[in-house]
């Protein structure tokens, strides 16, 4: 399991560049096309913004996967043996229960209304199913890497010692 955690590790960083690269080419164009050329382009600001969505929630899963996202480890610091293990067990239950029921459940049904109801991007004509579709797929990562991390805790190895790309 450790070795398909890996790789998905590997798969979602470099996911994660390339939606960088696309921002900030199409921020980039943007400049270029308004300022250099005097006829601003009309998509790059619906492609950054919906590149932005996509660069804040798989960042947000990379994040919690590699322990660099935003945590209150106030009680963390005082507890420690059987506690803190029970305290981080606690606490991974508790990310996996909130990804399945906001993440999972609410962005499955979000996609699934919008696609129901066509709805299109206003430049893009892009469906906004597919622009929403992050949701439920950020929400099986962080499921995903709660579990592993659970089971990382009880084989005895620590997720935040576990860097993305070992």
């Amino acid at each position: 399991m450790k070795s398909f955690v890996n790789l998905l590790d590997n798969l979602l960083a470099r996911v994660l560049v390339l939606l960088m690269l696309g921002l900030v080419g199409s921020v980039l164009w943007q400049v270029i096309s308004r300022y250099a050329l005097g006829t601003p382009s009309s998509w790059t600001e619906e492609m950054a913004r919906f590149l932005l969505i996509w660069i804040s929630l798989l960042g947000a899963a990379y994040a919690f996967r590699s322990g660099m996202h935003l945590a209150l480890d106030i009680l963390q610091g005082k507890v420690s043996g059987v506690s803190a293990a029970w305290l981080k067990g606690f606490t991974l239950f508790c990310v996996l229960v909130f990804s399945a029921a906001v993440l999972l459940v609410g962005g499955g049904s979000l996609v699934f209304l919008t696609w129901e109801l066509k709805q299109y991007s206003a430049v893009l004509g892009l469906p906004m199913a597919y622009v929403y579709s992050v949701i439920p797929v950020t929400g099986v990562l962080i499921c995903f890497y709660s579990f592993a991390a659970f089971k990382e805790e009880q084989i005895g190895e620590s997720p935040d010692a576990v860097a993305p790309g070992e």
